[in-house]
């Protein structure tokens, strides 16, 4: 091959490199200790309410204050608001005018998982149980016989809440859900495995021990609130308004010999919401325009809700930052960018019928720009701008990001939705990226510690964005 030719490829000719193929290499160094500090974060909010608690916990740590209406707001400050608990908004205050818009990266800190029903307590040939009614595209098969924990709050009467925890702490016993046994599953081998286990026996398993006379009844059950009444002071009726959540009861972990990757519940969405948040706290000088970060809930199930994406509640905290400049929010956000960070699946080479491998996203290539997410025919897409992928690009590139294109399945195979709808329906600029994840949506994902690096590299652009 002539040099001309070589030249003209190398000018002309896109070609896909992996992470550590790229030219500098890889701070190894910078990428553990962030992957270190991702792990802690994962450990510590396996539950949205969790996530939003160790949120707050750490802008505290780095002068983040709570916002009060009417506040004045002055370059440099650092300002939050959590709401209900379940979904932080945060701003890092530029020196420009919030006229001039401000940068954005939005990500979800909810999970998969399965909740207890209202009246989820029961008991059944002497075991005792909770119903679940799961939340959001979880593949039903892949929660029964591992272990759980239970996190949530039950709100009394008398407007006290009680934090319950049962599995995470050492020494702690778990749940589990049982499944049959090979020998007697021959017709629910049968089955698809979307149906193999239904909804309705998602049930976890509490306690066989009884109390009181053998003539009495219901003697598990009420052995099981008894212990739950004596640690938490509840009663079968708190369940009536409790958030009860059952999570896969295992710590973040290096995967792979070569410790590349990261396994864990919840990288969809924590390793975006992470990568947005560590970004916005590590900004070591104020920012040109106005840095905001926004930790939504519920976007497993819609983004609907009043700590949902389609809520009033960011429009309310960004309209209560706008009006202490004197700036009309429609001016702010009609300038503004926001990265709507979601994660993408990887590329995953036992299931490769179901991906389009020119256009999916690979593990160690860096972050996944998605132009669209949506489903068959972009249905549910923002579908950003040529103009806007281009202006992410040069920010990327510039700031020695390494990234990617990314799409999420075959065209009519698969497709997915996200919040960044909604933030361009508010007339902001969006575009969605997000980090390459196997087995998406499982007890247990894994994603590479490269691209989780390279996310953060990627909002720490987005934020230092002048223009």
């Amino acid at each position: 091959m002539s040099d001309e030719i070589k030249e003209l490829k190398k000018q002309l000719l896109s070609t896909k490199k992996n992470g550590y193929d790229q030219d500098g290499g890889v701070d190894t160094a910078a990428m553990e200790a962030y992957c270190d500090g991702y792990k802690a974060f994962l450990d510590a909010g396996k539950t949205e309410r969790l996530c939003a608690a160790e949120t707050v916990r750490l802008a505290e740590k780095k002068g983040y204050k709570p916002y009060v209406r009417g506040m004045d707001v002055k370059p440099g400050d650092k300002v939050y608001v959590c709401n209900r608990g379940k979904a932080v908004m945060l701003a890092h205050i530029g020196t420009k005018s919030l006229a001039e818009g401000v940068q954005i990266a939005a990500a979800h800190i909810d999970s998969p998982r399965l909740d207890l029903k209202p009246n989820p307590l029961y008991e059944d040939s002497e075991l005792a149980y909770f119903k679940t009614h799961y939340y959001g595209g979880i593949r039903k098969y892949q929660w029964v016989t591992i272990p759980l924990e239970l996190h949530g709050v039950a709100a009394l009467t008398n407007g006290t809440s009680v934090t319950v925890n049962i599995g995470a702490d050492s020494g702690d016993p778990r749940l589990v859900i049982t499944d049959l046994l090979p020998h007697l599953g021959a017709e629910q081998s049968k089955k698809p495995l979307g149906s193999a286990i239904p909804g309705e026996t998602l049930n976890l398993l509490l306690g066989s021990r009884p109390m009181g006379d053998e003539e009495d009844t219901g003697r598990v059950k009420l052995a099981v609130m008894k212990l739950l009444h004596d640690k938490y002071g509840i009663t079968e009726d708190d369940f009536t308004s409790a958030e009860l959540e059952a999570v896969p009861a295992v710590n973040a972990m290096d995967i792979g010999l070569d410790r590349s990757m990261i396994g864990a519940y919840g990288h969809d969405d924590r390793v975006c919401g992470y990568a947005a948040l560590k970004a916005l706290l590590d900004l070591e000088e104020t920012p040109a325009k106005t840095a905001v970060c926004l930790l939504a809930d519920k976007e497993e199930i819609g983004s609907d809700g009043v700590t949902g994406m389609q809520s009033a509640a960011f429009d309310t905290f960004m309209e209560d930052l706008c009006d202490a400049q004197g700036v009309p929010l429609r001016v702010c956000f009609e300038k503004s960018f926001c990265l709507s960070a979601d994660v993408t699946a990887a590329y995953d080479p036992d299931y490769a019928d179901v991906y389009e491998k020119r256009n999916a996203a690979c593990l160690n290539y860096g972050i996944g720009l998605c132009k669209y997410t949506g489903a068959r025919g972009k249905s549910g897409a923002s579908d950003a701008d040529a103009e806007t992928v281009a202006y992410v690009r040069r920010l990327f590139d510039d700031a020695g990001v390494v990234w990617q294109i990314a799409e999420l399945g075959k065209v009519d195979a698969g497709g997915g939705g996200t919040v960044a709808a909604y933030m361009a329906n508010r007339n902001i600029t969006t575009l969605d990226a997000g980090v390459p994840v196997l087995s998406m949506h499982a007890p247990f994902e894994t994603v590479a510690k490269l691209d989780c690096y390279e996310t953060y590299k990627g909002m720490k652009a987005v934020y230092q964005a002048e223009k």
